[in-house]
């Protein structure tokens, strides 16, 4: 083909150039015997560490990269996503684990319903279920939100909550959470992350805070005094609002150190129109969050977060995502279910990318860093005894297969 005839083209000038200047370098010393050394001629001493070269030596060839391994570095934040509350959840931390490239899914979420007393003492069969799940591996997390009232979600006016607070605060409720804590011992899974009351600063559940902030802070104090004293727990007690002010600043529901493991937050892309950054800055925001917890000791989580009023917003999961490495939060579960998710919704595909770009094959498992073999460099042999090099260039001398060497002690040798 052309290419190859090009080549041979210029291979052929370019002997012809090393021939001219090799004759040149010949007539310049009439009386000097000539010879080229090689790197694989006989005779010739293998050079020692001391030993001057005959020039320099020639450039090495292109290195061979590493085979690809996993970059060594600290433990990937632990993570997951809410897929369902029941068994369906179960089945499908598997199936998004296999869509992520076999990333290690090590957080379950759940929610147990806050329709009825029942349901908050854990008399649900799909605890079962996930119980199960977080047993099958050691280094698993089941995160569980618990409801602090029935009718949790039946738009229960202020003053009723209030008188429910107090009656928490007075004890009234306290069997509930013995229940489901030895449930919870009994099915082995004590050291379950306990989300107490999610988004206490909104309006939208029963268990707010806003109607009686002193009587919500004492009813948590009671709820994870009575929990804590089941024979065999090991829970840790989140507190978790939604980001931002909303009804209420969230500080002033904090229920003090003393009865909180974790400080979570839950941080959806809203209202509409606000940045990632201003996200980040606003009062009571993920700055906030972040400043708040270290100032009084505890880990951070994000048990939800997601898409929500600014739609398919690539920007908004970038900016969650590094601020995850960046903060190492002891676990976030993406909310996925539309309008939130990336998995199970198919709203927002440019998110999504983000995501499992991002994810993608992510485990806690790391390589030693390689060891490269480091790679000789190519040194020229010594001339022989009584010969002097001559320096052509590395061109020329490329061509003829080494240096040029004059022999000055040819009138010694016998015809």
């Amino acid at each position: 083909m052309a290419p190859q005839h090009k080549r041979t083209r210029i291979r052929r000038l370019a002997v012809g150039a090393a021939a001219v200047a090799a004759s040149a370098a010949v007539a310049a010393v009439p009386a000097a015997g000539v010879g080229v050394v090689r790197a694989a001629d006989p005779g010739v001493p293998a050079p020692t560490p001391t030993a001057a070269l005959a020039g320099p030596p020639p450039a090495p060839g292109p290195e061979k990269p590493p085979a690809a391994v996993p970059v060594p570095g600290k433990e990937v934040p632990a993570f997951g996503a809410f897929l369902s509350s029941d068994q369906r959840g179960v089945a499908r931390m598997a199936q998004l684990s296999r869509w992520l490239g076999g990333a290690e899914l090590r957080v379950g979420h759940t929610y147990l319903p806050g329709n009825r007393w029942s349901d908050i003492e854990g008399d649900i069969h799909f605890l079962e279920a996930w119980a199960r799940w977080r047993n099958e591996k050691d280094d698993r997390m089941l995160v569980l939100n618990v409801p602090l009232q029935e009718r949790n979600e039946e738009g229960v006016p202020d003053d009723e909550v209030r008188r429910l607070l107090r009656r928490g605060a007075a004890g009234e409720f306290d069997h509930h959470f013995r229940a489901l804590a030895e449930r919870l011992v009994r099915l082995k899974v004590p050291d379950t992350v306990l989300v107490l009351g999610w988004e206490m600063n909104g309006i939208t559940y029963t268990h707010r805070c806003g109607p009686d902030p002193q009587s919500w802070k004492k009813y948590w104090n009671r709820i994870v005094t009575t929990m804590r004293s089941v024979p065999g727990q090991k829970f840790r007690f989140d507190f978790t609002p939604s980001r931002g002010r909303d009804a209420v600043p969230w500080t002033q529901c904090y229920p003090g150190d003393d009865t909180v493991d974790v400080i979570g937050m839950d941080a959806y892309d809203q209202p509409a129109g606000m940045s990632f950054d201003q996200q980040v800055k606003e009062p009571y925001g993920l700055q906030g969050h972040v400043d708040f917890a270290k100032a009084h000791g505890k880990p951070i989580s994000y048990p939800e977060w997601g898409l929500f009023r600014n739609g398919d917003n690539p920007e908004y999961m970038r900016g969650m995502l590094a601020w995850f490495d960046e903060h190492k939060p002891l676990y976030n579960t993406l909310t996925d279910y539309c309008p939130h998710g990336v998995w199970q919704c198919g709203a927002n595909p440019r998110s999504s990318r983000v995501y499992r770009s991002a994810l993608f094959g992510r485990t806690d498992e790391t390589a030693p860093a390689p060891t490269p073999t480091p790679t000789p460099t190519p040194t020229a042999p010594l001339p022989p005894a009584g010969c002097s090099p001559l320096d052509l260039g590395s061109w020329v001398e490329y061509w003829l297969g080494g240096k040029l060497c004059l022999r000055f002690d040819w009138w010694s040798r016998d015809d």
